[in-house]
């Protein structure tokens, strides 16, 4: 995780006779965990009294922050593995303190955007630049992207646009989850590497237009807490509509989505799933409690964000937001989503945008 094979270029462009086996089935889960090897790991400190608790809890909530990859097309089929640094980093906090860490993410690999800063940036380019935003945004919107996966990168294209999607999964920054024809689909593979994606993407939004983030972090708590949840979403609205360079990068509902995300994800309360699956639709938020962790959560969201081009009349937004009233209503009949949400207050948002103003923020 984390090499590109430009290296690969490099080293083997005189002798010809190297075999790269980065995808090669056989090698899958060389550089990760399995499940099993994490259940037998954590079985032999318990065996010997070094770590109390129930395992199957423990991996149970490491799951979703640390798991997830696969790095061949023809394992696709086969378990997932772990990411060994934060396996560990897990560990060492259970065997020291008995209990999670604080923050499930490694604060190294939290603050470290410089993989993502340097492939943005990589040629200098602003219109190459802008176009990797936007494939960026795409992927925090969608929590996937297709990809024809580069086995080589020669040095004079390492900076061609086409490239750019496989070299976020050379950098462990996407990981295949399926296939779409010939092409693979990668996804985000856990809530660690999700965070980078929010961070870089906070970070890129509050150099052309800071937003008060502790102001904001308030707002969340409010919304998380008290069920007061108008506020945060009107202070997003006003900074998607005065931060005109991110705006004129903007190109409709997923690129907004990107920015809403980001600063949902300031606070971890939630687990935001992207394009859930729920009673024969897909949601654009589902805000999951984490309850493990903060057991106090009182309010649980579902959103459903409807965007419109400026030109939109008055009477096409009708009939968007009565779309949006009958599909927040399908979505929250979702028997696995109800019990999920069972011990919290349950809300129904709709949010609905002409180009970069906010026209409609609702429950239903």
């Amino acid at each position: 995780m984390g090499v590109s094979p430009v290296t690969l270029d490099d080293l083997s462009s005189g002798y010809n006779i190297d075999w790269n086996i980065s995808t090669d089935s056989r090698f899958n889960a060389m550089m990760g965990f399995s499940e099993t090897e994490v259940r037998e790991m954590f079985r032999y400190y318990q065996e010997n009294d070094a770590l109390p608790g129930d395992i199957e809890a423990m991996i149970a909530e490491m799951k979703p922050w640390y798991d997830n990859y696969c790095f061949a097309r023809m394992s696709l089929g086969d378990d997932r593995v772990f990411n060994c640094d934060m396996t560990l980093y897990y560990l060492r906090s259970q065997f020291d303190f008995h209990r999670s860490p604080e923050e499930m993410v490694d604060k190294n690999i939290r603050t470290d955007y410089s993989k993502l800063k340097m492939l943005v940036r990589i040629d200098h380019d602003s219109a190459h630049e802008g176009s990797r935003m936007s494939t960026i945004e795409e992927i925090a919107a969608k929590g996937e992207i297709l990809v024809n996966l580069h086995t080589s990168f020669p040095a004079e294209r390492v900076a061609d646009v086409d490239n750019f999607r496989s070299l976020l999964y050379y950098y462990g920054l996407l990981a295949m989850c399926g296939t779409r024809g010939d092409r693979l689909r990668m996804c985000i593979p856990n809530h660690c590497v999700r965070e980078q994606y929010f961070g870089f993407l906070r970070e890129y939004y509050q150099q052309a237009h800071p937003l008060d983030l502790s102001r904001l972090k308030d707002q969340i708590d409010d919304l998380a807490y008290d069920g007061v949840w108008k506020p945060f979403f009107e202070s997003i609205a006003c900074a998607y509509r005065e931060n005109s360079s991110v705006r004129d990068g903007m190109e409709g509902e997923r690129n907004l989505q990107g920015f809403l995300k980001a600063y949902l994800a300031l606070a971890s309360y939630y687990l935001v799933e992207p394009e859930l699956e729920m009673n024969y639709g897909y949601c654009d938020f589902f805000l999951l409690p984490d309850k493990q962790r903060y057991p106090d959560i009182e309010h649980s969201y579902i959103i459903e964000l409807k965007y419109a081009a400026r030109t939109a009349t008055d009477a096409e937004l009708a009939m968007q937001a009565d779309e949006g009233h009958r599909q927040l209503l399908q979505y929250s009949e979702d028997k696995v989503a109800r019990q999920l949400v069972s011990r919290t207050t349950f809300h129904r948002l709709l949010i609905q945008f002409r180009g970069w103003d906010m026209v409609r923020c609702e429950e239903v």
